[in-house]
């Protein structure tokens, strides 16, 4: 079992229940920003620092897949080969993208995720007082029988922009590294399968690897 203490947010499981559930469509893409003016590290960089959290969150929500792609770019501005700021790009199977940002050099303190889904979309902000939002908005696309037109032709489709109800629901707080450790101890006693397991840790930790890799190689080839 790993330490990877958001994945039992209230939040974020109530999040994974309602992508589950289908309430949101198909999920397009997610972005998220954990962002701050420091703390600097000189042991290890933003990427490895902050995006834990979120690929962690990541691949909890969207049920362990392989990514398709991974890539990163990332630039060293206080420290030399230390980065302060990365973006961290994955393209994930059934065309999912996924996109987080992660720095110690910006103006404001932002801890936020937003999932955008093909009937509804979701932002939840880990520093807000309502920190989940469900916005029933989109774009809808419409078939429409062109003038002249008969049932045996393809339909033309027309895009009608939707914006209804933003719901706010109401989820109990609950301790995370308090309901992490019961977990825990469920799991010792074979009464629950590990949610942060070695496995997941893993999966979390080879696309951190493979961003790295792709940011050095690329660094090193803009030098020639």
């Amino acid at each position: 079992m790993v330490g990877h203490t958001f994945l039992y947010n209230q939040c974020v499981q109530f999040i994974k229940r309602v992508i589950d559930q289908g309430d949101i469509g198909t999920v397009r893409y997610i972005y998220s920003q954990r962002l701050n003016l420091g703390r600097i590290r000189r042991d290890v960089n933003a990427l490895w620092n902050l995006a834990p959290h979120d690929v962690s969150i990541l691949q909890y929500w969207l049920n362990e897949p392989e990514p398709i792609d991974v890539s990163m770019t990332g630039m060293c501005f206080v420290q030399e080969s230390i980065e302060d700021v990365a973006f961290l790009n994955i393209t994930y199977p059934n065309n999912i993208m996924a996109h987080c940002h992660v720095s110690w050099l910006d103006p404001q303190k932002v801890r936020q995720i937003t999932v955008v889904g093909s009937k509804k979309m979701i932002v939840y902000d880990d520093l807000a007082d309502n920190k989940v939002a469900i916005y029933d908005k989109g774009i809808d696309r419409m078939a429409v029988l062109g003038e002249g037109m008969d049932f045996d032709q393809s339909p033309l489709f027309t895009l009608s922009h939707r914006s209804g109800d933003v719901i706010l629901p109401k989820i109990e707080w609950k301790e995370p590294l308090q309901l992490e450790v019961n977990h825990f101890l469920d799991c010792i006693m074979g009464q629950d399968e590990c949610l942060t397991s070695t496995e997941h840790a893993r999966n979390v930790i080879q696309i951190l690897s493979l961003a790295s890799d792709k940011n050095r190689t690329h660094s090193r080839n803009s030098h020639y």
